[in-house]
């Protein structure tokens, strides 16, 4: 990795969300003020799943993660490194030859609660130390709450499983959001006068409660440096299902995530879409036909247009 100056922030960051945008706003601050380049440091893996042998559903991908802390937070650089390497570096190591050596760093943000290097024994007290020694610039951001809660990636877990999507939004700062290429369906949108979007839900990644959801839908572009957005449009309004279809008659039983699609005419098989679930409407079940399944579709659609006041 080439050699300049950076301002960082170490954790694992899943879901960005309000208490990981602490860290990563002083950073930015701090960047800007010394002509480095504002970064975050995190791992390709979930260090509690890895060290515990849990499974525990991420909130977000490497990629969406990337992509929140870059338009929400202004990180230019993600430095993404290998669990099991990091967890048996000495923590001196990770901050003398790591940080310092290797990555140029010449400012360091953590949370209180942050640990590194072999057994954990990598500290914030002891990370503020070593830094000063090496005369490197270290914060140590609080824990952050809201109504009384403490900010944490496990509390939002716990809400998007039991689809409380609206206050995990408050606590994340922005939306859950899925970004994947648009599948092969079973045309079922085609069927209920909408067109869809089929995304499958990668391997790790939390599946929020079944149900249907008000959410927006944004078409990336083909040059990621440009706004995503639908070619004249921006982002459109979606009816969104996650679920088994009990309603379909050939349905596999494999959980899927389908967006009718409102006000839209077009075919985004193979285009890469990030969809942001903003509201749960109603639970899943199983209608007596199709016919009344699209009634249904409509219904949601008017509550979906009423959310965003369209």
């Amino acid at each position: 990795m080439n050699k300049q100056r950076r301002v960082i922030a170490l954790g694992f960051f899943d879901g960005v969300h309000l208490g990981h945008g602490a860290l990563l706003r002083r950073v930015k601050e701090t960047a800007d003020r010394l002509g480095a380049v504002p970064s975050a440091f995190t791992f390709d893996r979930s260090p509690t799943a890895a060290l515990t042998g849990q499974d525990i559903p991420l909130l977000s991908t490497v990629e969406d993660r990337t992509s929140l802390m870059a338009q929400l937070y202004g990180i230019q650089e993600m430095v993404v490194a290998p669990f099991h390497t990091m967890q048996r570096m000495d923590w001196e190591e990770f901050i003398s030859n790591y940080l310092v050596g290797e990555l140029g760093v010449v400012h360091v943000v953590a949370g209180h609660d942050f640990h590194f290097g072999y057994m954990g024994k990598g500290n914030p007290e002891r990370l503020k130390a070593r830094c000063q020694a090496l005369g490197v610039g270290c914060d140590i951001i609080p824990k952050v709450e809201l109504s009384g809660i403490t900010v944490s990636s496990t509390y939002i877990r716990t809400l998007i499983a039991q689809g409380e999507m609206e206050r995990a939004v408050e606590f994340l700062g922005h939306p859950f959001r899925l970004t994947r290429q648009v599948a092969h369906g079973k045309r079922l949108g085609s069927a209920l006068g909408f067109p869809t979007v089929n995304l499958r839900i990668p391997e790790g990644l939390i599946v929020p409660a079944f149900g249907v959801y008000a959410t927006r839908i944004w078409v990336l572009p083909d040059y990621p440096d440009h706004q995503p957005c639908i070619p004249g449009e921006g982002p459109c309004l979606a009816v969104t299902n996650v679920g088994v279809r009990p309603t379909v008659k050939d349905s596999d039983g494999r959980v899927t995530v389908e967006g009718f699609i409102l006000d839209f005419h077009g075919d985004l098989y193979g285009r890469t879409v990030r969809m942001e679930f903003y509201k749960y409407l109603r639970g899943e079940r199983k209608f007596p036909s199709m016919e009344d399944l699209a009634q249904e579709v409509r219904r949601n659609a008017e509550e979906t247009r009423a959310y965003f006041g369209g």
